[in-house]
């Protein structure tokens, strides 16, 4: 989650910014052994397109969990905690929200060829059912396949 100072920048932040700017949100997670234990590192990045075309603000934060998903070869509880956190996070700033162009990136790929495939559908009935809005999956969901996962990995900094 975001701190409370974080909070109140973003809150500022959205209130000043001009028309037709856009919100992006999306997480992604990178899943790392530490002492013979599963964790995932959770990347929340909430993204402001400034009058949609000119550049943009990020606010991001990072979370680390134990990963409790039984097969690593399908990551159902860390792909959903990635849906679960982007949501969480509209939800928290969904009164200023309701009146601004959002969208919310998963980082799910509706190929059955790649693993995320197995919550597509868990996942886009998760955020329309929580928020009113159709998620965007990839490829076009870069909030979360590209800036989520920089945060991730530990791209981003302070």
């Amino acid at each position: 989650m975001f701190t409370e100072k974080e909070k109140e920048e973003i809150v500022e932040y959205l209130c000043n910014m001009p028309e037709n700017s856009a919100v992006y949100i999306g997480c992604d997670s990178v899943k790392f052994k530490k002492r013979g234990k599963w964790y995932a590192r959770y990347n929340v990045a909430f993204i402001i397109h400034i009058a949609s075309r000119h550049g943009g603000k990020i606010f991001y934060y990072t979370d680390v969990e134990p990963d409790y998903d039984p097969k690593k070869e399908k990551p159902r509880l860390r792909l959903m905690n990635e849906v679960y956190k982007a949501v969480e996070t509209y939800l928290e700033f969904g009164e200023i929200l309701e009146d601004i162009p959002v969208e919310i990136h998963i980082d799910v790929n509706p190929d059955e060829n790649h693993n995320s495939s197995i919550i597509l559908r868990e996942a886009l009935g998760y955020v329309k059912g929580m928020t009113g809005l159709d998620a965007i999956a990839k490829p076009d969901g870069w909030a979360a396949s590209h800036a989520g996962d920089r945060g991730a990995r530990g791209k981003f900094t302070h």
